[in-house]
């Protein structure tokens, strides 16, 4: 698959068009790397003047496959870039494997140059890795967010869909990227060409920084039940030293039978099971995720015990946190030899 950049109808002598390089990681996200360059087209097409051209970059700088199997070729590999381009990181799937070192190096390098460097979806984890983020705010898709606190404390990280701070650019996944390329154009273009570009994607809800990527609690849950999400939302924020079902009760004004009766006719299990859930999936995420030893991700979630926790975890996902982590680096050296 070719992307070219798009012709323009009527070219102004002397202007230049701003460039996007896309540096497409093993296994990137297709949605992701498809709503950032989609509206710079866009912004071509609709303003009849060439305002963006792009690139695509690569480690080996030939092909690059992204998580749907699509595979993309490039125009370039890890080769100096224009101080006035900017360099977007497409991640996607397993991108601890797909960050490697030379990536790494070359990001380091583009920055000390002055490049504006941006991470899609998991591509801040690239960012953060190089020590790109240090001190800044960034975003994550929130599925990787428990891994990436843990691993990348001096970064800022927030639950926004996209971050713009200073010359580093992040967005959450998905369609994150849409709104953060329109906001990008409104700056460059103004207004009537992002809301154009928008019209055109028939993009009618675009968010800015200060939106959340996640959906609320009432709309995830199903249930519009103010106590209920305020106690969830306690639970969530307290995954590390977790909270007793009667302080739970207690903060929204409720005896402990009264929750116990909550939690069942609404999510058909205790406050205890419901809260169990929540640590597990976020020792799955730091299992999968990050290096940490099982001790640590067990302190990690509110286990006080590696025994306690092992047999939580089997008792809800049918294996060990060991063999968990075990199957993870098994499969991950199967993909190396059948690479």
């Amino acid at each position: 698959m070719t992307i070219s950049p798009a012709k323009a109808a009527s070219p102004d002598r002397g202007f230049r068009p701003r460039r996007f390089v896309f540096l497409l990681l093993d296994r990137f996200t297709m949605i992701s790397f498809a709503g950032a360059i989609e509206p710079l087209r866009i912004a071509n097409r609709v303003s009849g003047r060439t305002l963006y051209s792009w690139a695509l970059a690569g480690e080996n700088g030939t092909e690059a496959v992204c998580s749907n199997g699509a595979a993309f070729r490039l125009d370039m590999g890890l080769g100096e870039i224009e101080r006035e381009d900017v360099l977007l990181v497409c991640g996607g799937i397993d991108v601890q494997k797909a960050t490697t070192r030379g990536i790494v190096n070359w990001l380091r390098r583009e920055a000390r140059r002055g490049v504006t460097i941006g991470g899609l979806c998991t591509g801040a984890y690239a960012l953060a890795k190089a020590g790109l983020l240090d001190g800044k705010k960034a975003t994550i898709h929130w599925e990787n967010q428990d891994g990436f606190t843990e691993e990348f404390e001096e970064v800022r990280l927030t639950k926004s869909v996209f971050v713009m701070d200073g010359n580093r650019l992040t967005t959450a996944g998905g369609t994150a990227s849409i709104d953060m390329m329109l906001k990008i154009i409104a700056r460059d273009q103004g207004d009537d060409i992002a809301n154009t570009v928008a019209d055109q994607l028939i993009y009618s809800s675009i968010r800015t920084d200060q939106d959340t990527q996640r959906l609320s609690i009432p709309t995830r849950i199903g249930v519009r039940h103010p106590k209920l999400s305020e106690v969830i939302r306690a639970m969530e924020a307290n995954i590390e030293d977790p909270i007793s079902p009667a302080d739970l009760a207690e903060e929204v004004g409720m005896s402990t039978r009264q929750l116990e009766r909550l939690f069942r006719r609404y999510l058909n299990r205790s406050p205890k099971r419901y809260y169990m859930e929540l640590r597990l999936q976020k020792a799955r995420n730091l299992l999968m995720q990050t290096d940490m030893s099982v001790i640590n991700v067990a302190l990690a979630c509110g286990f006080a015990s590696p025994s306690h926790f092992s047999k939580c975890y089997r008792s809800h996902y049918a294996t060990t946190p060991y063999r968990e982590r075990g199957t993870q680096g098994a499969s991950a050296a199967t993909e190396g030899r059948s690479g």
